[in-house]
């Protein structure tokens, strides 16, 4: 370890508390955002997002890592593993209150970006919104295999 903490540049080892910090909103939000799953998903009829399913520890684990590496490993997967499950809840109460497209695509979309109905038509929102609002059929399927 000692060794790897001497081959480190200074302005890394300086700057790594900035990224260890964030831990604290992290935590935060990951609490919220179980609170407000375990609470408004059941009563808006939404599947839950399985956590397990997003948040995965295994490069923590492999031998050839030392105590640092594991640790920004374990770290890492887990600020992106978070990000990844309060995005795929984000995208399941976006489709549940407002199934519309962007009129322009985002970088990335989520997951439910192909059921929500077009940018700009008014008759298919007016005529499908409760429907796809609640169509997460294809979610319980999954859920049951």
């Amino acid at each position: 370890m000692w060794r790897h903490m001497r081959s480190t540049p200074l302005l890394v080892v300086l700057t790594s508390p900035l990224i260890y910090v964030c831990v604290v909103p992290f935590l935060l939000l990951d609490l919220t955002v179980a609170i407000y799953q375990a609470v408004c998903f059941p009563i808006y009829g939404i599947p839950k997002v399985r956590r397990s399913d997003y948040l995965v520890y295994d490069r923590g684990h492999l031998a050839y890592l030392n105590a640092i590496e594991k640790v920004a490993c374990v770290y890492c997967s887990y600020a992106n593993g978070l990000l990844a499950y309060i995005t795929e809840i984000a995208a399941r109460t976006e489709q549940h209150f407002c199934p519309i497209k962007h009129a322009r695509r985002s970088l990335q979309s989520h997951s439910r970006d192909a059921h929500m109905l077009p940018y700009g038509d008014a008759r298919a929102y007016r005529a499908q919104s409760t429907a796809v609002a609640n169509d997460f059929g294809d979610l319980i399927q999954i859920k049951t295999k």
